[in-house]
């Protein structure tokens, strides 16, 4: 008998829990007073439960079940699926008009790099977008992601807008979430960056892979990132755990004597600067004088670590000598046991070496598809 009820009044569209429950009575030829009466409860409340006045609890729930021989079970799970749909039914109400927000946002590229799902219509991209950043809502997004850039502003990266800047953050913070890390150690870390820097000499595909490893066994994780229209950022360091790190880089200059400076520019940050702080590389332009001071310390330690100035020096052109051989440079890289091309990048960063000069010694990075 019970079991015919919960098939029979087990709807196939979430409707008013009171609804069915009238309809119950109806079947039993029982009137609500009469139901008041059996459950102990006012009628009045009887009624407003049949007319979605009141809440049906798990109280009542029970009641209902001694009565009605309905399990509690049935109509807890109704209430609940009757409450979970009006509140997803305001929120589409709410999210139809955040057609504004999303523009914001480079939706188009995200589904072309598997980030999110392409959907349809405004309602359900809405929430496509607000499960990727893990927030509930627009507003929520604003208050986590917008408001926060106001601080980037001091950095050299506030020139990108503000959904591809949040976007790429973000997946940063997800890939990064998911490599396992032993708790940060410093000295431990100081020498991953030694071992890294002999894999400026290898293949992407190898050093990607063995960097990622070496920082995660120092508490740091590596997390490699396509850049986003209109986020200029290339690199990002920012603390997930007070136990793990996290350095964020992408191709964006497509270098890789760039890409391995950005490295060792972010390391720095972890070794150097406080827990608390986001740093965020890209464009230069209106950072204040205390973060200018963080930026310059974090590009001579990347500087140092690369090519010592000490060493550096016998490369300078002096007397007659105006540029620098292919040979000569060579040579160099081989002596400091890191890849010619950022010798090369160094050399013209320096101004002791033309940017048109010896570019084929430098290697292009892609990322791979």
């Amino acid at each position: 008998m019970t079991e015919r009820y919960i098939n029979e009044y087990m709807p196939d569209s979430v409707s008013l829990p009171g609804e069915t429950l009238q309809e119950v009575l109806d079947d039993r030829q029982m009137t609500q007073a009469e139901l008041a009466e059996r459950m102990g409860r006012p009628k009045k409340t009887v009624n407003e439960i049949v007319q979605g006045k009141a809440a049906l609890t798990p109280e009542t729930a029970l009641q209902l079940e001694r009565v009605l021989g309905v399990p509690a079970s049935f109509w807890n799970n109704l209430e609940q699926n009757y409450r979970e749909a009006q509140a997803r039914k305001a929120e589409e109400e709410r999210l139809a008009s955040s057609g504004e927000w999303l523009r914001q946002i480079p939706v188009r590229r995200m589904v072309d790099l598997g980030w999110i799902e392409k959907k349809q219509g405004t309602v359900d991209q809405a929430r496509e977008l607000l499960n990727f950043f893990g927030v509930a809502s627009p507003d929520q997004w604003r208050d986590v992601f917008e408001l926060p850039q106001a601080n980037f502003r001091h950095t050299s990266a506030f020139r990108s807008e503000t959904g591809s800047l949040a976007a790429w953050l973000r997946k940063g913070t997800i890939e990064g979430q998911r490599i396992h890390c032993a708790s940060f150690d410093r000295r431990r870390f100081k020498a991953v960056l030694a071992d890294a820097r002999q894999l400026t000499l290898e293949r992407p595909e190898i050093f990607s892979r063995a960097l990622v490893e070496l920082c995660a066994s120092a508490g740091v994780a590596v997390a490699f990132v396509p850049e986003l229209p209109s986020c200029r950022a290339n690199g990002a360091t920012r603390w997930l755990s007070p136990n793990k790190a996290l350095v964020q880089l992408s191709l964006r200059y497509k270098w890789a004597d760039i890409f391995w400076f950005s490295f060792f520019h972010e390391a720095a940050h972890v070794l150097l600067h406080g827990k608390r702080e986001v740093f965020i590389e890209g464009e230069d332009g209106g950072a204040d004088d205390v973060a200018k001071k963080k930026e310059a310390e974090a590009d001579r330690f990347a500087a140092q670590t690369l090519i010592p100035a000490k060493e550096l020096e016998r490369l300078r052109p002096r007397g007659r000598v105006k540029t620098i051989s292919r040979a000569r440079v060579q040579s160099f890289a081989r002596e400091m046991g890191i890849h010619p091309g950022i010798v090369v990048g160094r050399l013209q960063h320096e101004g002791w070496l033309p940017f048109t000069h010896l570019n084929g010694l430098r290697a292009r990075l892609a990322w791979q598809v």
